[in-house]
């Protein structure tokens, strides 16, 4: 469905159906979002990083909104990893784009969910990180699925 209309997003990657992962949107692209059907947002941001208007916008836009902080490699946890699949599993739920700055977040947490609640092995875990934009946090990913 994303594929046949896109939505132009900063750092946009689409690593699974109905999922996109992305940088930082725009009220704008909130809104291109919603028109293309994008029915949940998860926001990795802490709050501090995050527009104080974005939850109003996103839901004023009909979409169903979910923060999950993750301020960094602290934060990439199972109970973070779960929170993610739970966003993500419900069909009415779905499509679902979930963003961070720069999607480097997105990429990690989509990974470590993959492994640790997905049962993924960590080579294709990894894979769907970096198809979600996992760039610098990589060697944490690895880490926490190599104890």
């Amino acid at each position: 469905m994303l594929n046949d209309h896109p939505i132009s997003l900063p750092n946009q990657f689409a690593p699974l159906p109905n999922t996109l992962a992305s940088g930082m949107p725009s009220e704008q692209d909130f809104g291109d979002a919603a028109k293309k059907g994008i029915k949940t947002v998860v926001n990795l941001c802490p709050l501090n990083e995050t527009p104080p208007s974005e939850p109003a916008v996103v839901e004023g836009l009909g979409m169903r909104y979910v923060n999950i902080p993750v301020s960094g490699p602290q934060d990439l946890n199972r109970a973070n990893a779960q929170q993610l699949a739970d966003a993500m599993a419900e069909s009415d739920t779905q499509p679902v784009l979930v963003h961070c700055r720069s999607s480097n977040r997105v990429g990690a947490l989509l990974a470590l969910k993959a492994f640790w609640i997905d049962s993924q092995t960590p080579q294709h875990a990894i894979e769907l990180g970096r198809a979600a934009g996992l760039l610098n946090l990589e060697p944490v990913v690895l880490q926490l699925m190599n104890p």
